[in-house]
């Protein structure tokens, strides 16, 4: 996609936010979704299915178990927002309850998950920590982590109990993978979405520009980066969550509402990431990635990572 490729409509480019759903309740992102609404966005608010044990894992928050949430969840799909999968808790689960919660997703939501997001510590998460890089890469990423997370996720490995790669494969289109600090998604990863035959079952991978938290969404989203975004006319796939302080005591961050007010007014194409990922599939055609291409996005990642610390 380039500049004198116009997107739908004639939008000048295409913007959407993936929110993981990390300490998200009604009370502290509910009034992020309605400023997003009513300025035009439609985006991918991602959940979890089940509640887990609060004494496990790295962050808790509202899940698809509490009725107040989900309805308030439901709402937003009937308002257009796409509704994404973060795993199905905020810690592991074995594999006949990864399938119930996948299962219960469509029964709440009418359709398997679109996109989907790995939640960071979360066991069956999929080709996660250094199995996300190849080669010398994957064994750099261990040293900088001191072998950490040294095949820790295990959702791709068969015959253990956090296997789901199959369940992937069947139910789940695109799952995003490398983010960058660059407001042009498309320009990091211009190929995006694709399928890597070395992770097999993952149907299509997407890349994301690092929004993290507020400050870092603040910066990416700069009057300049929006500019040139538009210049470019290329495409932003924002990864963020919205539950660390864009919203507290019930009221925006001035910043963070400045910023996306101006670019609403801006001719953008703003759609859910599945819908935006399903139009460049439409363009570009499947892609297999090259190692050459592979090498790319991991080195470009890794990179980023031992300078700024992406995620």
């Amino acid at each position: 996609m380039s500049a004198d490729n116009l997107w739908p409509d004639a939008k000048k480019f295409a913007f959407t936010i993936f929110d993981d759903t990390d300490n998200a309740t009604v009370a502290n992102v509910g009034p992020v979704y309605s400023f997003l609404a009513d300025c035009g966005f439609r985006t991918t608010k991602s959940v979890w299915v089940v509640d887990g044990n609060p004494h496990r894992g790295n962050c808790v928050g509202d899940s698809c178990a509490k009725p107040d949430y989900l309805r308030w969840v439901k709402n937003l799909q009937s308002r257009g927002f796409e509704i994404g999968f973060h795993n199905c808790s905020w810690h592991g689960l074995p594999r006949d309850e990864i399938r119930a919660a996948l299962d219960r997703f469509v029964d709440l939501f009418g359709n398997n998950p679109q996109s989907a997001a790995n939640h960071t510590g979360v066991e069956e998460s999929i080709y996660w920590a250094d199995a996300r890089l190849s080669g010398w890469r994957r064994w750099v990423y261990n040293l900088l982590t001191r072998f950490h997370n040294y095949k820790r996720f295990t959702g791709h490995v068969e015959g253990n109990e956090y296997f789901w790669g199959d369940f992937c494969k069947e139910r789940i289109k695109y799952l995003r993978n490398f983010t960058y600090h660059e407001i042009n998604t498309l320009k990091a990863c211009p190929f995006m979405p694709y399928h890597d035959p070395q992770r097999p079952f993952v149907n299509y991978w997407f890349a994301s520009s690092d929004g993290h938290d507020l400050p870092t969404f603040n910066e990416c989203l700069s009057e300049e980066n929006q500019d040139r975004l538009e210049e470019e006319g290329g495409a932003c796939i924002m990864y963020t969550h919205f539950a660390k302080k864009f919203c507290e005591d019930g009221k925006l961050n001035p910043r963070f509402r400045e910023l996306m007010l101006r670019l609403s007014k801006k001719n953008g194409w703003f759609v859910p990431t599945a819908t935006l990922l399903d139009y460049l599939l439409k363009v570009n055609g499947h892609h297999a990635i090259s190692n050459a291409e592979r090498r790319g996005l991991e080195m470009k990642w890794l990179g980023e990572k031992i300078f700024t610390g992406t995620t």
